[in-house]
């Protein structure tokens, strides 16, 4: 059993995490083109170029964090080590020298890339620690309900904090103040994750024997795993919408609602909403076998970002309350997901006997990764498809297109998850026969 207190010490991982990768998501692409002055394209294919980087690194950190053995644990330190570092590199992704053109190009890759390792070396152990904090499968829906609750918090912080921070720090600069905006947020996201370190245990350990396994033997157990691949394909359509959305929410505000001043307030509401939305998931799972929950949930998050497309800009109310709804549909799911996540560990191991806690989690990490960069390239194309100029008025061209990619496209995502995850077969009933049989209860 977690104590709630424990439950919100590894909460307060993901409040670190998000307070960089919500700031990513709802900010970076504005970042790089409003602020430092690059080119949407080359934003969009820098993302995705990142990727073809983490497609080594992720599985590779998974690796080295199954093969970890130390006094701490096999997650845990890395929460110790990698802190400071991660917080260093977020500062330096948001600085923007004075280049030239191409140099600010290179330095953007750069310092973009850094941080996704970096995000890569902390975040893949801090998701893996949450399928050994407790065996049990409505235990670990409570401990991802506590997370994203704690998530969404950073999230909170983020949008409703970070443009006012600008305004303060930067008195008229932004650059400035968007630099010293994410020093305050990284100084907090390395104490919080001090504090998940110090108030986890980990309790679940693979099999001695498995230790002296080499790297072909735990890949292949990783393949063998189907339920595995059916959440990596999920996690990649997922985030590619969530992404997508989440990146163009301000210039949808800003120029098809006309409403700069809201910008703020928007995301914020929206993020008020997830944490309303990830609130209900453990009473949910708790009614419903959360694979059908799951499934319908991203079928209303479809419906409901579909039909904001037909919001007109002179229906501000109607606009905000089709992004909250939208907000806690979607991330009712998420702890779901990562419920699950745990559950196709054990899955694994029941199936072949080796259990890849970290590897498991690495990968589909990569996928939202890849997600995340497919959704934020597909943004950045889309801008320049569409025309798009910085901080100008923007044709009708360029307000349509943003108006599609705000709603129709996100919503094309939910439905191929919807979609993918009819092929998922651990519901509830099969996960509790696993447990049983991998706790040798089972006749």
């Amino acid at each position: 059993m977690v104590g709630i207190r424990e439950k919100i010490a590894y909460g307060l991982g993901d409040t670190a995490s998000n307070i960089v990768f919500q700031t990513v998501m709802l900010f970076l692409t504005f970042f790089y083109t409003d602020i430092f002055g690059i080119s949407p394209a080359f934003v969009g294919t820098m993302f995705l170029v990142v990727r073809v980087i983490d497609a080594i690194t992720d599985p590779l950190m998974g690796w080295i964090t199954d093969r970890t053995q130390t006094r701490w644990g096999k997650f845990r330190p890395y929460l110790l080590w990698c802190a400071l570092p991660f917080g260093a590199i977020s500062v330096l992704a948001f600085t923007t020298p004075d280049l030239s053109e191409q140099g600010k190009m290179a330095y953007a890759f750069l310092t973009y890339m850094l941080l996704m390792l970096a995000y890569t070396a902390i975040n893949i152990p801090y998701c893996a620690l949450g399928a050994v904090l407790t065996e049990d499968p409505k235990e670990r829906v409570s401990v991802q309900t506590y997370r994203f609750v704690c998530a969404m918090l950073g999230g909170l912080l983020v949008s409703s904090l970070t443009l006012p921070l600008v305004d303060y720090f930067g008195q008229g600069d932004q650059a400035k103040g968007y630099q010293l905006t994410m020093l305050a947020m990284s100084i907090l996201g390395v104490g919080l994750f001090l504090l998940c370190f110090r108030g986890t245990r980990e309790r679940l350990h693979p099999p001695k024997t498995q230790q002296q396994q080499g790297v072909k033997t735990l890949f292949a157990s990783l393949w063998r795993n189907d339920q595995w691949r059916v959440l990596c394909l999920a996690a990649l359509f997922l985030l590619t919408g969530n992404v997508l959305k989440n990146t163009l929410a301000i210039y949808y505000v800003k120029y098809y609602l006309g409403a700069p001043q809201s910008i703020t307030l928007f995301i914020t509401l929206g993020m008020v909403a997830n944490i309303i939305g990830c609130l209900c998931a453990q009473p949910l799972a708790k009614r419903v076998c959360k694979v059908k929950a799951y499934i319908w949930l991203q079928l209303a998050a479809a419906v409901v970002c579909a039909a904001a497309y037909w919001i007109g800009p002179d229906q501000p109310l109607l606009a905000f309350g089709a992004y909250m709804l939208w907000c806690g549909l979607f991330n009712m799911a998420t702890p779901l997901l990562w419920a699950k996540m745990a559950d196709t560990v054990d899955y694994g191991q029941y199936k072949t006997g080796v259990r890849v806690t970290g590897l498991v989690y690495s990968s589909v990490i990569f996928f939202i990764k890849l997600g995340l960069a497919v959704g934020g390239a597909t943004a950045g194309w889309l801008l320049a498809g569409y025309g798009y100029q910085a901080d100008t008025t923007q044709t009708d061209t360029a307000l349509h297109g943003i108006l599609i990619s705000f709603t129709l496209y996100p919503a094309i995502g939910s439905l191929l998850v919807a979609g993918v995850m009819r092929w998922y077969t651990l519901d509830n009933r099969t996960v509790e026969k696993m447990e049983l049989k991998l706790n040798g209860l089972a006749q």
